[in-house]
């Protein structure tokens, strides 16, 4: 393979020419997303001051990673010569490992899976005055915009509560003659009943004054 063909080495990748060192743990048997909640704790800080908060955090994770940390200032301090009271964590990310499938039996022949995870930490340490070092840029900038949306989505639906306002207004007048509309019908409606009422009343009337008259004239007629 030509020299221009190869692969850089994994010094050149994480620190190019700037001094300073690093260290790998691989196939750490924790799941990565959990590696990266301890890891964006102690990324920034000094390397002593993070080996004593890794010391002290609740984590599972602290554990593995201060071990990683010490490996990496020990190898600064060994081959490169540096002071470790100077050094700080520059990068520290955790990539995804080799997972492991399992099963757990279940009812009605049944299995659910298992998957064990692993992880691999990578933990680069700089002197703080070295140019160009790598440093993480903090989140504070996406929480603030996260918290300002919801106060333009406010703005908005009020301007769009005033811009409905006038509708509103226009649309009461229409609103009102359809009412009276309605009442109107409501009212010609009871008065177009009261006859055919009168009407239904006076037919049994009528047949009882005339089977009255039918049995007057029987009874005369016998007389």
């Amino acid at each position: 393979m030509s020299k221009s063909g190869e692969r850089p080495s994994r010094r050149a990748t994480l620190l190019g020419e700037r001094p300073g060192s690093y260290a790998i743990a691989r196939d750490i048997r924790m799941s990565a997303t959990k590696v990266r909640r301890v890891l964006d704790l102690v990324r920034g800080m000094d390397a002593h001051e993070a080996l004593d908060h890794l010391r002290f955090a609740p984590q599972a994770a602290a554990e593995p990673i201060g071990k990683v940390v010490a490996s990496a200032v020990a190898n600064a301090e060994t081959n490169d010569g540096l002071n470790g009271d100077d050094l700080f964590i520059s990068q520290a990310f955790a990539d995804e490992g080799v997972s492991l499938h399992r099963i757990k039996a279940r009812a009605k022949g049944r299995a659910d899976r298992i998957v064990k995870r692993a992880a691999h930490i990578t933990v680069v340490v700089e002197p703080k005055g070295s140019e160009g070092a790598g440093t993480v840029v903090p989140r504070k900038p996406g929480k603030a915009i996260k918290a300002a949306a919801p106060v333009a989505v406010k703005t908005s639906a009020k301007a769009a509560a005033k811009v409905s306002e006038p509708e509103a207004e226009a649309k009461k007048p229409a609103a009102k003659k359809a009412t009276k509309a309605t009442e109107a019908v409501e009212a010609k409606a009871p008065a177009a009943k009261k006859p055919a009422a009168k009407e239904a009343a006076a037919e049994p009337k009528a047949e009882a004054e005339a089977k009255a008259a039918k049995t007057t004239t029987k009874s005369k007629k016998e007389a």
